[in-house]
């Protein structure tokens, strides 16, 4: 019975609470290690994802770092 309550609070509001434990988690991180470093840290695992996903999806990265920085600087 209460495997089935939780099954349907997490089909219904997932959502919900995943944002909800994402903003806590954040909200701590500000106040446990400030404003700036945890800024600077969510810099790092988005920069971490997007290459992450580029890997995932057998990208070349070298392509895509001579498209983002002036010729001649990659070789």
């Amino acid at each position: 019975m209460l495997n089935d309550i939780l099954h349907d609070i997490w089909n219904n509001y997932r959502g919900r609470f995943l944002c909800s434990l994402f903003a806590l988690f954040i909200g701590a991180m500000f106040l446990v290690i400030g404003i700036w470093q945890t800024l600077f840290l969510i810099a790092c695992i988005i920069v971490g994802f997007f290459i992450g996903n580029k890997l995932d999806k057998k990208e070349d990265l070298l392509e895509w770092l001579d498209r983002l920085l002036p010729p001649g600087y990659h070789r």
